[in-house]
């Protein structure tokens, strides 16, 4: 089955060139199925390629999917033209009656800054709350992973000495959990932040499980069945290329930066990288895509309605 997404949105033209199905509002409406239902709140400045990238992800799973892109109520992004966002998305406020299958909340470049300094802290916080009585399953990358365990736990957020940055080799810790199905004992992931959730405080938060970590990076995926929640705090998601362009921002903004670890063959910038986690992306979107199919309410009314008992 296609995502459905809106005909003009850029990401269309790219998913369809690399083969995803992709199927227009109007010829959604007219199929005799309720599709899923998947809000993104996208805080990355880079807003056009995270869509791409989490569009492609859902979109190869074998049901229909319909993508909400959604934003911070009343936030102007700097690096996203203001028609992008007129166009596309809706702010929080505008859909925090409705209900949603799925809701993915990705990392913001603020991961230096107290989450109390964070300007849009307070409606984080909100929509942190809301996911718990109007979305049936929480998925959250990077900073948006650790703001949900200092929301939710407490857990406290370690800002790093330099960015952790490159592909690092991560341990399958649960190949029982049915959202590490068909993922290899081993695997590498992106990882590019500059703070940290550390283990001993996973442990201490309750009911948390960790289900992939890294020597060289620390916790990487966490399960909070309590909260219907998966915090993801690597870039799984990102292009090849993506690191590379980090990279290259930050040279040119005069930044003094390591070359991404494990990324550039030899590590030569000069070099393409080679993608080796595209295929653990596609398992793990698809993985999670299945548990909410396999649990969710037909009546999207009663979502939330579990947690309310």
């Amino acid at each position: 089955m296609p995502i459905t997404i809106p005909d003009d949105l850029p990401a269309r033209r790219t998913l369809t060139a690399e083969g995803v199905v992709v199927m227009g509002q109007a010829d959604a409406v007219r199929q005799d199925i309720r599709p899923m239902r998947i809000g993104l709140l996208n805080l990355m400045p880079d807003k056009i390629s995270t869509e791409t990238q989490i569009a492609r992800l859902i979109g190869a799973t074998p049901l229909q999917v319909e993508l909400t892109l959604v934003g911070i109520t009343g936030h102007v992004p700097r690096n996203t033209a203001a028609d992008h966002m007129a166009a596309f998305y809706r702010p929080w406020a505008d859909v925090r009656k409705e209900q949603f299958d799925g809701f993915i909340i990705t990392g913001a470049p603020v991961e230096k800054l107290p989450f109390e300094a964070v300007l849009y802290w307070d409606e984080m916080r909100r929509i942190f709350d809301w996911t718990q009585t109007h979305v049936h399953r929480l998925f959250t990358i990077c900073w948006a992973a650790q703001a949900a365990l200092h929301h939710f736990h407490g857990l406290p957020k370690h800002v790093l000495g330099e960015k952790l940055f490159g592909v690092f080799p991560h341990r399958n810790l649960a190949p029982c959990s049915p959202y590490l199905r068909g993922f290899s004992d081993r695997f590498s992931i992106p990882v590019s932040r500059w703070a940290e959730t550390r283990g001993p405080d996973i442990a201490a938060g309750g009911g948390l499980t960790v289900l992939a970590d890294s020597e060289d990076a620390g916790p990487c995926l966490v399960h909070d069945p309590r909260h219907g929640a998966l915090h993801m705090f690597n870039h799984v998601e990102y292009d090849t290329g993506t690191l590379a362009d980090e990279y290259a921002r930050d040279v040119v903004g005069g930044a003094s930066m390591r070359v991404p670890a494990h990324y550039f063959p030899g590590d030569d910038p000069a070099r393409p990288p080679e993608n080796g986690w595209r295929s653990h992306a596609h398992l793990l979107f698809g993985n999670w895509i299945n548990e909410i199919y396999q649990s969710t309410p037909f009546d999207l009314t009663e979502v939330g309605r579990d947690r309310l008992g």
